[in-house]
Parts: structure tokens; sequence; C-alpha cells
């Protein structure tokens, strides 16, 4: 392998050959550089389908309730449907092992006030773990706890953008703000991967807003995230039971689909993983069918370049030179021409894939890479199969006579 006269001729061979040298290496290089490509903007769909989950937690079940439209159990369609905080309690409890975090979350619309600033804000009622179920991040301060919920608590955590609209200097932490005429201290500032509308949100504690709205124990909406551990199939299953449940306890007909309404995030992950799936497999199978495509190509080039070299393989035999010594010549001239291509095939397919970057974010592609596990592989078979398209038609050529090899045209 390290034979300096044998490395002399390869390049020799290669200088004397340059065009038929740059069409073997435009294979491989080309095999390459679209596998990284195709694979790369596959994994950038995958990116950006996680990205649209990432806003609220992943395992999120969200139950609300509306008008029925079919008349039940002796009541007349057309009845508004409302939730309380038994219903919560209720719902939680139907598979304890199942729920991961949840809250119960009562909403308003109500005029906030700081000094001379003010604007109508959503207050949403709820507890601690809405934190989690909100995918929040804490700027300053903390979130609500369970002594503010015991207590009924007149503290407040603010989003981003509440900050930035009412008080504009220093730290907002400590300050009161005037809530519909009652006054809240604000006890911590958030920021929501669901942008700005999310953070123009103030969440105070579930009983205190309830006992704002004249003792009231209505219920918005119920958030359920479901356990990590349940498979997309099994949430799916726990979410239809949640909705059966509840349409039984609140006289629902099993067949209004307005009365209780559930979004199971799990169907919506179903759908991706099986659509991911395909899509996976397709550009599995274009990358692959490159990858055979350039292998190919260097095992025709080869058999090509064999041929036109058997009367020099002759005149060799014909010196006294070795099968062997032949075979390793022509394998390792393929092997290095193989490995160089194959490297600038996997720098311009890393290149092209970090200048689109986040360019193509509009059409779904967000951040596309490949795996060096998955390079390297696609690598070492390709270097594999130069070298098996190397190694059949020198060794074949080898096995000719010298005469024969000389009479070659």
């Amino acid at each position: 392998m390290f034979d300096l006269d044998r490395w002399q001729e390869i390049f020799s061979s290669i200088r004397s050959n340059v065009l038929r040298t740059v069409l073997s290496g435009f294979t491989v290089a080309l095999g390459l550089f679209i596998f990284i490509v195709l694979f790369g903007i596959g994994t950038g769909l995958q990116n950006a389908f996680t990205q649209g989950f990432a806003r609220d937690a992943q395992n999120l079940i969200s139950i609300v309730t509306g008008k029925t439209t079919i008349a039940y159990k002796g009541l007349q369609s057309d009845r508004v449907v409302t939730m309380n905080n038994s219903d919560y309690d209720f719902l939680v409890n139907v598979e304890k092992k199942n729920v991961g975090s949840s809250t119960p979350r009562y909403t308003a619309n109500l005029l906030v006030k700081y000094g001379k600033e003010s604007g109508n804000y959503q207050i949403n009622g709820a507890e601690p773990e809405e934190k989690i179920i909100e995918n929040r991040k804490m700027l300053e301060g903390r979130y609500l706890t369970p002594t503010d919920l015991d207590r009924k608590q007149n503290v407040a955590v603010i989003g981003r953008m509440v900050q930035r609209d009412l008080i504009k200097n220093g730290s907002p932490v400590g300050k009161e703000l005037n809530i519909n005429g009652t006054m809240f201290r604000v006890v911590g500032v958030f920021s929501d991967d669901g942008g700005d509308w999310d953070e123009r949100h103030i969440t105070v504690p579930i009983t205190t807003l309830q006992q704002m709205k004249k003792g009231s124990d209505t219920v918005s909406i119920n958030y359920i995230a479901y356990n990590d551990k349940l498979n997309p199939q099994q949430a799916i299953k726990y979410g239809d039971e949640l909705k059966e449940r509840l349409k039984a306890r609140k006289n629902v007909s099993p067949d209004d689909e307005s009365g209780v309404r559930v979004w199971n995030n799990a169907q919506n992950m179903n759908d991706t993983f099986t659509f991911m799936a395909v899509l996976t497999a397709i550009v599995g199978f274009i990358g692959m069918g490159t990858l055979l495509a350039g292998i190919i190509g260097i095992s025709n080039i080869m058999v090509y370049i064999v041929k036109e070299r058997t009367k020099e393989i002759g005149v060799r035999k014909a010196i006294g030179a070795k099968p062997k010594s032949i075979v390793a010549l022509i394998v390792q001239e393929s092997v290095v021409i193989t490995v160089v291509s194959g490297f600038v095939g996997v720098g311009l397919g890393i290149l092209a894939l970090n200048l689109i970057g986040d360019n193509l974010e509009e059409y779904f592609i967000k951040s596309p890479s490949v795996g060096w596990g998955t390079i390297i592989m696609a690598f070492v078979a390709l270097v594999f199969s130069g070298l098996i398209a190397g190694f059949v038609p020198a060794y074949r050529a080898s096995r000719i006579k010298p005469i024969e090899a000389l009479r070659t045209e």
C-alpha cells in the first residue's frame, strides 16, 4: 500500500488521463452530494414539523364545551354545556396514571391599568402546571404556586409583551396592576414560543379569578398533558375515553360533536409520524438510488478503464509483473479516485446545506442537516464499492495471457 513506485505510477496514470479521472470522480462526488442534500432536506422537514408542536406541550389534550346540536335524554338541542371545577377533577381522575401535567383555565378579557398606561388583555385563571402546559420560560420572578391558589392571592404572572406595553421602566416584579378594579401584584414575567399573542396574556390563580366573577366555579377549558410513556395510539384512545366520559357526565349525545370537543395532539403526532415515515422512506429510496447510480457509474468506468489498459497489463505481465501487483495497482487507483471524489462530494453537500440554512423555512424546511453517522456510512459504502468496481475487472484482466493482451486493440 505504501510502495512509492506504485504511488508514482498511480499519479502518473491520473495525470495522463485527466478526463477519465474526472468522469470517474464526478460520478462518485455527485452521488454523495445528492444523497447528503436529499437527506438534509428530509431532516429539515422533520425539524419544521417538530417545531410546529413545540408551541405548547406536545402531549396535550384540550377539552372544551359548546352548544349541543342533538336532543338527548329529554334535553333539547342548542343547549349550552359548561364545565366547572368538579368536571376538571373528574377528568383528571378518569385514568390518573395517564396524566402528566394538567390545569383548568378560566378566561376573561379585562381592562388592565398601570399608571397612565392601559389596555385590554386576556386574563387566564389557572394552576401552576399551566407553565408546563404552555411551554413557558420565566424571564423574571416566579410562576404561580399552590399557596397562591389556596389563599386566593391577588398575584399575576405577565407575558413579555404586557411588560413592554404597560411597565416600560425597571423590573415589573413587585409592581401592582389594576385588573378590572382589583389590584394584583406582579410576581413574574414569562416568554412563550407561541409569539406576541401568547405573550400578551396574564395568568392569575384560577381561584382568585373565579372569586372575582361572583364566586363562579366555571372552567373555560381543561388541559391535560398525557403521560409521555403513552404511544400515539394509546394517547388517542385515552383522549376518546375522556370525551366519552364527559359527554355521559354532561348528558350530551355520543353523536354530538359540538357539545363536547377534544383536541388531541396525539392524533396530529400520529398523522405526522406516518407522514414522516413515508417521507423518510421516499428520501431514503431516492438517496440509495443515487448512491446505487454512483456505484454503477464507477463500476462501468472502471470496466472501461481496465479494458483500455489491457495492452498495458499484457506488457507488465510480459516483463515479469505478477497478477497480484497488477490487481493491487488498479484497485489502489480506483480507491484513491473514489476517496478524493467522496471528500469533494461530502464537502459540497455540507456546504450546500449550510448555504440553505433557514432560507427555505417558508417551504417547511428548517435547519436541514445530516448526521455524521449517515455521511460516514454512505462514504464507506461508496469507497467499498469503488474497491469492488476496480477489483473485479482488474482480476479478470490479470488472468489474461500476455500474448492475448498484447493483441488487444
